[in-house]
């Protein structure tokens, strides 16, 4: 009897550790989780704007080729779509002038997608200013001016991008649907994922050359919102016209 009260013993310490180990595991890499990933917010500070609450912002990342934007523009004139929002890295814009001023021609805001389309969460402080810095020195030159609006490149930031971009005068924006046409998952699936918004939802698309379906999807995706009786504008007017959300989001 003895031998097995001791042999049962021994069971709970191990067992007893066995569950420690895993409390402190899930514990760790809870606190990494929080460490690491994407907020919208900090605590009485800067704020990344992911949604507002009137009308529906669809919105354009361009990082690299010259394909695709100018037929999106030309989708969008066709579909008097008056109010857009593209998103151009500073080396696409040094690269394609003659789109930028097509994209101004048209009256749709731009804002900024860094200079050399980095991972800004990878990144340290220093190196994010320099390469906000130089695209802001190459939109510039190209005489665009007023830009209000970055977004990471990636999408993948932290709280220092908050802090370091309102020093730079600039409001952060996310999105609140994305269309994930930069995998091609096919014109069908776009419009669905598209087909989520609602009032106040700031939709992402691309307009660079790796996204090649999407300027197949936006007749369809932009009758589909209009049939929600939803209104389109940039980004700026959803801020200025309503209460954008901010709250920290992981």
């Amino acid at each position: 009897m003895k031998f097995f009260m001791v042999l049962k013993a021994k069971n709970i310490k191990h067992y007893s550790l066995i569950l420690l180990t895993a409390l402190f595991t899930a514990w760790f890499l809870f606190v990494q989780n929080i460490l690491h990933s994407p907020v919208f917010s900090t605590e009485d500070g800067p704020k990344a704007v992911y949604k507002g609450e009137k009308n529906v912002a669809i919105t354009f990342n361009i990082g690299w080729g010259d394909e695709k934007a100018a037929p999106i523009l030309e989708t969008l004139k066709k579909e008097k779509i008056k109010s857009a929002t593209f998103f151009l890295s500073g080396s696409w814009a040094e690269r394609h002038p003659d789109i930028v001023d097509e994209i101004e021609k048209e009256g749709y805001e731009i804002g900024m997608l860094g200079y050399d389309y980095k991972d800004y969460s990878d990144l340290e402080d220093q190196e994010i200013i320099r390469d906000i810095s130089k695209a802001q020195e190459a939109f510039k030159k190209l005489n665009v001016k007023n830009i209000e609006l970055l977004r990471a490149p990636t999408g993948h930031f932290d709280k220092r991008l908050l802090k370091i971009s309102e020093k730079f005068g600039y409001t952060v924006v996310h999105w609140s649907i994305d269309s994930k046409d930069w995998t091609n998952p096919g014109v069908d699936r776009i419009v669905h994922n598209v087909n989520k918004a609602q009032k106040g939802d700031i939709i992402l698309l691309h307009a660079s050359d790796s996204a090649k379906q999407t300027n197949k999807a936006l007749p369809e995706l932009i009758d589909e919102l209009r049939s929600k009786n939803l209104n389109f504008v940039n980004v700026s007017e959803m801020i200025s016209n309503s209460s954008a959300s901010s709250e920290e989001i992981r």
